[in-house]
């Protein structure tokens, strides 16, 4: 058995309250910047990362101490901080952990060497005045022995119990049957390509239409293959989506092995988002303020022991758990995110520049395998976690609000923003919106200076909760973060505020593949599965995945027979064409419903056009119910929306496509018997988008397509097809589409519309 200092110590030292009010701590450059600097100051002789380990029973134990200097006999410990009163301000735990690391590797190396004693220094490293703070002590090699032993001991219980489990689960899911007696159609062929590509570590795109059971029919190969019989074993299991519906579906499918095997060994794991979780939203998470956090790393253990006996950490056992240990159940969450053989959680949670599972993998060495579900919307979500913003109006308020030592940084970042808005008025361009050829770099100084201002005043006053301060200083930093990146794959562009006299600046992420590769690199493997996935060679692109990445569309088990598709070659839903085309598609809607009434769907480009029909079907059928989205309902309106298609029940619900309701939702039977899809769901043309074309018509491959086709085309697609699949859900179901535009009788658009469809 293996274990890294730092997870050992984190399991054994870590006691006390939790504590992670907001203290500015050093970005992981400006940390490694400090390490260099207080290395630079010592003699020719000090060694740098010294690689240590040892051996306790049948545990061994690794990790690399900051320095050593030889002529001192000093062993150190180097942690960077921001400000004076940061470190003033530490909590005891924290300096504790600090203190069982250094004196693990002090035994460490004082077992290589053979020394009789060492001195060991905390050395706490200002990044901002760049002085040094240095706590020693100098203890025996025995009493270093001894507390190596302590945390061995306390570590090595828990660690038989993780060995016995892995052997256990690892057994069992190389035995484990599929639950059903046997697959659907469609459904072997993909858990076969899945299993392939797992023990191979490769990176598989599936295309699978919708009422295969894909959540299922990848869950289980992957599991499957987690042993490693025929490959590589794997550590953990991550299954990664875009909507609470995908984890809701991944919890099911778990729920379905159980059911057939109620005794497999397999921890599965639910991440939600902080605020869902929250118990006290209005607290503060430390020991001070809220009472979930006093004590939590006192009754950590025996939480944790108690999970051991729950079969699925899911939202509700998690809390469980939390209330009768009396701890955070966020927090808790995460602790356990570390001893999760399967983790059900957003895209964010591996693929985001600070994601925790990610780092958990880095940590531990893991071999990972990712399971992307709705992967269709990995593009989008992906841009955004590489992109960010900041409005000038909001600079402006806090120049009114700030402490008086941040207003000269922030005059600073005015008058470059001023600058930069004159030199935009000035080039004869329209500057409501304008790419600029670079970064400014005028204005990313004065606002990294801001940004460094801040930092260093909220390290010295770490009670002044100044929401608006904070707020400013994430959005700055992760603009700063995204400038050092900048690159060909993103755009700087500026557009005019609100107020129409100042301007947002947005770093626009287009193609994501440069921030994405390194992650897939980081995944032993990862499988990317929807329904919509044409055509593959953007996803394989925009995403940056691995050259050698397989492909499968797999066959849909519904027969062509029970859809019926009709084209409306006399309607055209171009913006030009929207007045003269209300009165037919309500009519169109009418005829279908008049000829077999139920329950259908109908789908618009936005909300006024949808409205624009709604009142022309109502007054040419008023005897047919009618059912509408509106703009931000709530999630008990979306529910009572999706109440209203029953069993027997017959009327028309209006929605807006890429909305709510034209993903994600399931209506089998008579619930839904058909859908009208009146738009070819393409983004709106505006200057953003045009810009985004253009940038792609440089980057991507004639095998890809045009920019165009990757900012529109590809996009509004996805979305009609994802809507359709709304009606057939089983083999038993019958219903219809009406795809009413006259664009939708092009070879170009039919051929990315599903096989099956017949077109």
């Amino acid at each position: 058995m293996k274990v890294a200092v730092r997870t050992l110590c984190a399991f054994t030292a870590k006691a006390g309250d939790l504590d992670v009010r907001f203290t500015p701590a050093p970005t992981a450059l400006e940390g490694q910047e400090g390490h260099a600097a207080v290395a630079a100051r010592r003699g020719a002789s000090y060694q740098r990362e010294i690689s240590l380990s040892g051996q306790h029973g049948e545990l061994q134990v690794r990790g690399r101490a900051d320095g050593f200097d030889p002529d001192r006999g000093r062993l150190e410990e180097i942690k960077t901080h921001r400000g004076a009163g940061a470190l003033a301000r530490q909590p005891a735990n924290h300096r504790a952990l600090h203190w069982a690391q250094a004196m693990i590797y002090g035994w460490l190396l004082c077992e290589r060497d053979g020394r009789a004693q060492l001195e060991l220094a905390l050395v706490y490293f200002d990044i901002g005045s760049r002085r040094e703070t240095v706590f020693t002590r100098t203890l025996d090699a025995e009493a270093l022995r001894q507390h190596f032993v302590q945390c061995c001991e306390a570590y090595l219980a828990w660690a038989r119990s993780e060995q016995r489990h892995r052997g256990a689960r690892d057994a069992a899911l190389a035995a484990l049957r599929f639950p059903h007696g046997d697959f659907r159609t469609g459904q072997r062929p993909l858990a076969e390509a899945v299993f392939r590509v797992a023990r191979a570590g490769r990176t598989l795109m599936a295309q699978a239409p919708t009422g295969i059971g894909k959540t299922l029919g990848t869950v289980f190969p992957l599991l499957r293959a987690m042993p490693g019989l025929q490959g590589e074993p794997i550590d953990r299991l991550f299954f990664l989506t875009a909507k609470t519906s995908g984890r809701a579906l991944a919890l099911d499918a778990v729920a379905t092995l159980r059911r057939a095997e109620p005794a497999l060994p397999l921890r599965a794991l639910e991440l939600v988002a902080r605020e869902k979780a929250c118990e006290h939203p209005d607290k503060a998470c430390h020991g001070e303020s809220c009472p979930l956090a006093q004590g939590f790393y006192d009754r950590l253990p025996e939480a944790r022991a108690a999970a051991l006996a729950v079969p699925v950490w899911d939202r509700a056992a998690v809390r469980e758990l939390a209330q009768a240990h009396r701890i955070c159940p966020y927090y808790l969450g995460q602790e356990l995110a570390h001893w999760a053989d399967l983790v059900i959680g957003d895209y964010n949670h591996f693929l985001d520049p600070s994601a925790m599972l990610h780092a958990l993998t880095q940590l531990h060495g893991w071999r990972v395998a990712l399971l992307l579900d709705e992967a269709h919307n990995l593009v989008d979500r992906a841009r955004l976690m590489h992109t960010g913003e900041l409005d000038q109006i909001r600079v402006r308020g806090l120049r009114h609000t700030a402490p008086k030592a941040l207003r000269k940084p922030l005059d600073r970042l005015e008058r470059a923003w001023k600058a930069l808005n004159a030199s935009a008025s000035n080039d004869g361009a329209d500057n409501a919106y304008r790419v600029l050829p670079a970064l400014p770099d005028e204005l990313m100084g004065a606002l990294q200076q801001a940004a460094t201002a801040v930092l260093d005043h909220l390290a010295e006053h770490p009670t002044t909760v100044d929401a608006s301060l904070q707020g400013f200083l994430f959005d700055a930093l992760h603009l700063t973060k995204l400038a050092e990146g900048f690159g060909p794959h993103s755009l700087c562009d500026l557009s005019r505020s609100r107020d129409g006299r100042t301007s947002v600046l947005c770093l626009r992420n287009v193609v994501p593949a440069p921030f994405l590769g390194p992650r897939w690199a980081a995944a032993g493997s990862a499988t990317l599965f929807s329904a919509t996935l044409q055509p593959p060679a953007f996803h394989r692109e925009l995403l940056g995945l691995p050259e050698r990445t397989a492909w499968i569309d797999v066959d849909s088990p519904f027969e062509r027979s029970q859809l019926d598709i009709h084209i409306a070659r006399d309607i055209s839903t171009r913006w030009q064409h929207r007045d003269a085309s209300v009165a037919p598609i309500a009519a169109r809607i009418g005829a279908q419903h008049a000829a077999r009434p139920g329950n259908y769907l109908a789908f618009f480009s936005s909300f006024d056009y949808l409205d624009r029909v709604v009142a022309a079907f109502e007054a040419a059928h008023p005897e047919v119910p009618v059912w509408r989205q509106a703009r931000r309902m709530s999630e008990a309106e979306q529910a009572d929306f999706l109440a209203r298609f029953v069993a027997g029940g017959r009327g028309v619900g209006f929605a807006v496509l890429g909305g709510a309701f034209s993903e994600g939702i399931d209506l089998p039977g008579e619930r839904l018997i058909g859908a009208f899809i009146a738009t070819l769901g393409l983004p709106q043309v505006n200057p953003v988008n045009e810009q985004i074309r253009q940038r792609l018509d440089t980057l991507v491959s004639r095998d890809t397509g045009s920019g165009f086709d990757c900012t529109y085309l590809y996009p509004g697609l996805q979305k009609v097809v994802q809507a359709a699949g709304r009606v057939i859900r089983t083999p038993e179901d019958r219903g219809v589409v009406h795809l009413i535009d006259d664009r939708f009788g092009r070879a170009e658009v039919r051929a990315l519309l599903p096989r099956w469809w017949g077109l």
